[in-house]
Order: structure tokens, then C-alpha cells, then sequence
């Protein structure tokens, strides 16, 4: 009897063994939405081909949904677990008293990644200089355009008064309606930016990002519901996208162009090293997750001097801290 109550003790303690290595070997699948791509989210391009994210035993699935809408409509339809998007398409979100709305958990960006385009070389660019220019501009409620009216703004140029501004064209033909039409300035994200200038279609005269200050740019959010459900998920992935941040931030800026070029593949890695050169010298590429409340703030000031801010919008109700500051002390 003593023999059998031995064997089946032994039967059960390596069964819970063999079960607690399972979920040790567990890996969660995880679909992550970005809103286009763009050599401005490096580090999570970094955290995908270093392995962060496999080593916190997840397994990531990028899609690229070209669009701060559709990337929304993908998250809150469960099309997408994740989105890297533009923290202001939360607030939208929000304003319309949705149930299960999404909520900033991760930061990524931490200024605009645009630069003023010109058809032309102006080695003596003055803002003045835009006045009564043929403007060729971003979609109206986006943060291109918000950050860009914001600029301007600041050196008294009133876009919608003192430009001819377009902004009909959607956000993935810009360059191209740049480079086809009549247009003089334009706002470009990097790489093609640097591109425009080695191609001789145009001249990067002035960056938004230097201009406008620390903002909560480009952010991971989540449905509240799953950072209720998936905790021990979340943390990872912010740990991954920390990890992805720390080796950028140490990394020498050719290093970084050879290890996301795979996401690149038309673009010279030269060219990526420069415009990873650039982001990094700017400081667009935040250091940490960490989404800190001054920044949210100048986000807020910034949509609503563009008239696009809905309502109010609580850093405590659409920003959790939990997660990087837990990550960050570890």
C-alpha cells in the first residue's frame, strides 16, 4: 500500500512538473497593427529582428494598416491585440464615450518625425518664407498635420490664412503628389525625406520634430479590456519594446540601419544609418515606455490649438504607467 501511495505521489509531482515547464514553454501570439512604416519605429523593427520580443516568449505578428483610422477600427474591432499609432486617435476614441476604449501603455516616439520638404534649396530658409506658398499639407486631425499647424503657428504663420494649403491627398500618396505636382513645401517622415534629397526631388530645410518639442507621438495602446485580461502579456511586451529602446539608444546608428534594413528592403542602408542619425540626434526615439504627463499635456495643447481637441482627456483614464514603471525598476 505504501509502495502505491509512493508511485501515485510521484506520478502527481511530475505531472505538475511537466505542466508548470509547459507554461514556462508557453508562447502567446500576439497581432500588433502599426499605423504605417516608417523608419521613425525603429525600435520595434530592432525588438522583432533582435529576438526581445521571442525571449519574452511572444510571438509577434506585424501587419501595417497605412492609417490612423484603420489602424483603430483594427484594434477595437479585435482585428489587433496591439496598435503603434498616434496617441491622439485615442483621445478620439474617448470623446465618443466607447465602453472598452483604448488606452497609451507604451511610448515609442517622442517628437514629430516630420522634416519641411522643399522642391527647392534654401540654404537661408526663413519661416516667412512660406507665406502665400503652394503647401502641400497632412490629413486634417492627424498629428503630422496638428504638430505642423503648431510650428507654424508659433512663428506666426496662420496654415489655413497665410498658406494654399491642400490636404485631400491620403497620407501613403504624399510623396508621390509632391513629387508630380505644383507643390513647394511638403512634410516628410524618413526615410523618404532623405530619399527626395538624394533623388534631387526636393530639400530638407527644417525639422517639426526640433521644433515642437517632447510629445507623445507614436504609442502602443491596448483596449482597456485586454490590459484587464492579459497582464502578464503586457508587461512582456513592454519589457521587449524597453529592451529594443536601451539597444538603440547604445547602438551606433549603421548598426541599427543593417539589423531593421529587412523592413527596408528599397532603401541603401546608408541612407537608413542617416536617417536613424537624425531621429536619434533629435531625440525622437524615446529612451524608455515611460509616457510622462508633461508630454501628454503638450499633446493636448498642441490638438487644441489645431481646433481637433474633442473634449477633455484624462492622462489618468487613457495613459497606464504600471507596466514601464515596473519594467524600468527592474
Amino acid at each position: 500500500m505504501k509502495v502505491r501511495k509512493l508511485s501515485c505521489f510521484i506520478l502527481l509531482i511530475s505531472s505538475l512538473l511537466l505542466i508548470s515547464a509547459c507554461n514556462q514553454n508557453k508562447v502567446t501570439k500576439i497581432d500588433l497593427a502599426e499605423v504605417t512604416r516608417s523608419i521613425f519605429y525603429a525600435p520595434q523593427y530592432v525588438a522583432l529582428e533582435k529576438g526581445f520580443f521571442e525571449e519574452e516568449r511572444l510571438e509577434v505578428d506585424l501587419q501595417t494598416t497605412w492609417g490612423g483610422d484603420t489602424t483603430m477600427t483594427a484594434l477595437l474591432s479585435d482585428s489587433a491585440d496591439i496598435a503603434l499609432v498616434g496617441s491622439e486617435t485615442s483621445i478620439y476614441v474617448y470623446a465618443q464615450d466607447s465602453r472598452d476604449y483604448a488606452v497609451n501603455f507604451a511610448q515609442l516616439t517622442q517628437t514629430d518625425g516630420t522634416f519641411l520638404v522643399a522642391k527647392e534649396a534654401d540654404e537661408d530658409f526663413n519661416w516667412e518664407d512660406l507665406r502665400d506658398s503652394n503647401f502641400l499639407g497632412q490629413r486634417v486631425g492627424g498629428m503630422p498635420q496638428m504638430v505642423g499647424e503648431y510650428v507654424l503657428k508659433q512663428h506666426d504663420i496662420n496654415p489655413h490664412e497665410d498658406l494654399d494649403l491642400v490636404q485631400n491627398i491620403d497620407f501613403a500618396n504624399i510623396p508621390g503628389a509632391f513629387a508630380s505636382g505644383d507643390y513647394e513645401y511638403v512634410q516628410l517622415f524618413e526615410p523618404t525625406a532623405s530619399i527626395f534629397e538624394a533623388n534631387g526631388q526636393g530639400h530638407i530645410i527644417a525639422s517639426f520634430g526640433e521644433e515642437s518639442g517632447q510629445v507623445p507621438y507614436t504609442v502602443f495602446m491596448a483596449k482597456e479590456s485586454f490590459l484587464d485580461e492579459e497582464e502578464e502579456t503586457v508587461k512582456a511586451f513592454t519589457r521587449a519594446i524597453y529592451k529594443a529602446q536601451q539597444w538603440v539608444q547604445e547602438t551606433d546608428s549603421l548598426e541599427i540601419a543593417k539589423v531593421v534594413e529587412p523592413y527596408f528592403e528599397d532603401t541603401d542602408v546608408e541612407m537608413l544609418a542617416n536617417a536613424i542619425e537624425r531621429y536619434k540626434q533629435q531625440g525622437s526615439y524615446a529612451t524608455s515606455p515611460l509616457l510622462e504627463e508633461a508630454a501628454w499635456e503638450n499633446l493636448k495643447s498642441i490638438m487644441d490649438e489645431a481646433g481637433e481637441l474633442p473634449g477633455d482627456a484624462p492622462y489618468e483614464d487613457l495613459v497606464n504607467t504600471d507596466y514601464a514603471e515596473q519594467i524600468i525598476e527592474e
